[in-house]
């Protein structure tokens, strides 16, 4: 379980847990928790007073551990501080709790990108002056850890995409790739444990996709499959 020691700034919002966050019985699913922890990303930067217009933040690696479902919360808090620094890549801590008990702890890994040429740039000070400290500045590796490539004995799933799940930059947007791990679990209202997503490289519209899944005695590993690669991989473990 992460256990956020926030030292420095933490930027907070609440909001309302709409009808396209929840399940059929009300779960707050993992597709929802996801854009939250986009959302209130890009609302702290901006915050901050820190956006230069030239340079975005693109998920990498996305840890969430639900350690309380969320079944009769209406509103949630979430909250937000850096989890540390490093060259070109930061890993930012979220904490959302519901108004009835939920509660949900994420870990994500970003890589700082030039918005055009989407190569990795150096961060600029002015992030370690608003983020850093003695800790947080410890180096932050790019580095992703889940398997590379799906065995052969991998289920094959049909995964379509839609107009809808393209964003801004032209790529699959991180959250999307969530709601093919709901559509995979295999008990989602009870569902309390962790998953992790980790993205290699972009989808595009034009990509022709498909999940290879395997299921374990504790959980499932589930890779994206774009033009014969793998493009992002997920692990779900339940409590």
């Amino acid at each position: 379980m992460l256990k956020p020691a926030p030292d420095g700034r933490v930027y907070s919002m609440q909001r309302r847990i709409r009808l396209a966050d929840t399940s059929a019985t009300g779960r707050l699913r993992l597709d929802a928790v996801a854009r939250y922890v986009q959302d209130i990303a890009t609302d702290d930067v901006a915050d901050a007073g820190i956006d230069d217009g030239d340079h975005v933040w693109i998920v990498r690696r996305a840890v969430v551990n639900v350690v309380s479902p969320f079944r009769d919360d209406t509103t949630v808090t979430v909250a937000t501080w850096s989890g540390g620094l490093g060259a070109r890549w930061a890993t930012r801590r979220t904490s959302i709790d519901g108004d009835a008990g939920g509660h949900i702890e994420t870990e994500t890994l970003w890589a700082f990108v030039h918005a055009e040429t989407l190569k990795l740039s150096r961060l600029p000070q002015a992030y370690h002056a608003v983020y850093g400290n003695e800790v947080r500045d410890a180096a932050v590796s790019g580095k992703l850890l889940l398997p590379r490539q799906p065995p052969s004995d991998a289920a094959m799933v049909g995964w379509p995409l839609r107009v809808t799940d393209i964003d801004i930059l032209g790529h699959v947007n991180n959250a999307v790739y969530w709601e093919a791990v709901e559509s995979e679990l295999a008990a989602p209202d009870a569902f309390s444990g962790s998953a992790v997503v980790e993205y290699r490289q972009p989808i595009d519209l034009q990509s022709q996709v498909e999940l290879r899944v395997q299921a374990r005695a504790h959980g499932l590993l589930i890779w994206f499959v774009a033009g014969g690669a793998v493009a992002a991989a997920a692990q779900v473990r339940g409590a």
